[in-house]
């Protein structure tokens, strides 16, 4: 049995909770540090209580580089790339990051971009993965299909709905339980950062893009998840469209396409994206949904370790949804 020796920096927030809770359930993985500055000497389950009675792991100020195969940075956006610029990791040791630092395409940047639907043989091979983000993956997985088959010529309307997870653990003044709960509220319309990445996969798949992503995202009255809607105009028949999505995720592990009306409940607490089409006269409605947490962060930081490990795709990541 192969054991994957993983190292966790930036252990206290939300991510890494949700990391930690994976890898130690994981049959071929064992978790050798997890670095916290400020929580270094604490227990794990002093920060994620979540975790009562699975770990006795304690938070180190330590980085033992050399006695892990893979580590995963679960910082907020920036901080990766200026970590790697004060610390050494030995070339060995395989990175995947959960920030936004390396996600585009650049001249000198070697890491892939870890979307496994697009990126599988690729991510097998590589050393160091950027992670997607979480809105970019979810709306990436209900337009990539499209763009496989070449539809995506004109401007694309996306809306999308995130669960306050999605903020990081920090608390914020839309973060605050009073302020969130029973409302609702637009942020960065039109200039969302994960718009970049989303564009450059549908470019890669399609060949070229020329249409626009208009995205407004909002804030949910929730803790996890995300729902998006797509809205691409095309002649297609709904036909052709539905037996080209269900061609294009037929091998893949945790993305599947759904003949019915598909809801949020339906993934959350899974590594699963969720896909439907509709088609309303030349407006093709899709929608797709995930776990903000897991198939939008950490869920497919271990999809890509397994991968990267040449290990069962989905060990680790037999999730049950909070359906009820």
């Amino acid at each position: 049995m192969i054991v994957i020796r993983a190292g966790i920096l930036g252990g206290a927030g939300y991510t890494a909770g949700e990391l930690i809770r994976l890898l130690i359930n994981h049959k071929e993985a064992e978790i050798v540090f997890v670095n916290s500055e400020s929580n270094a000497g604490n227990k794990i389950t002093d920060v994620h209580e979540g975790l009562y009675g699975d770990t006795d792991l304690v938070f180190t100020s330590e980085m033992p580089f050399d006695k892990v195969d893979v580590v995963f940075f679960c910082f907020g956006h920036g901080k990766s790339e200026q970590f790697l610029k004060e610390h050494a990791i030995p070339s060995n040791v395989k990175i995947i990051d959960m920030a936004q630092d390396f996600r585009l395409e650049r001249e000198g940047n070697d890491y892939v971009y870890g979307l496994p639907e697009i990126n599988k043989s690729r991510i097998a091979k590589a050393q160091h993965v950027a992670n997607p983000g979480c809105f970019a993956t979810c709306i990436q997985l209900g337009l990539l299909p499209a763009a496989n088959m070449n539809l995506l010529h004109d401007d694309i309307s996306v809306n999308a709905i995130t669960g306050s997870t999605g903020a990081g653990v920090k608390p914020g003044a839309t973060t605050h339980f009073s302020w969130r709960n029973n409302n609702m509220s637009i942020y960065k319309p039109f200039q969302h950062q994960h718009v970049p990445e989303i564009c450059q996969s549908l470019r890669q798949t399609q060949g070229t893009l020329d249409a626009e992503i208009d995205f407004i995202p909002y804030r949910g009255d929730f803790a996890r998840g995300i729902f998006a809607t797509e809205v691409v105009r095309t002649d297609a028949p709904i036909e052709d469209i539905v037996a080209g999505y269900k061609e294009f995720y037929l091998d893949a592990a945790f993305t599947h396409y759904v003949d019915t009306a598909i809801d949020m409940k339906q993934v959350v607490n899974t590594n699963k994206a969720l896909v439907h089409c509709e088609k309303y006269g030349n407006k093709l409605l899709i929608t797709s949904t995930i776990d903000n947490l897991l198939k939008g962060a950490v869920g497919q930081a271990v999809q890509n370790m397994n991968i990267m490990f040449g290990i069962d795709e989905m060990e680790g990541l037999r999730l049950k949804p909070s359906a009820f």
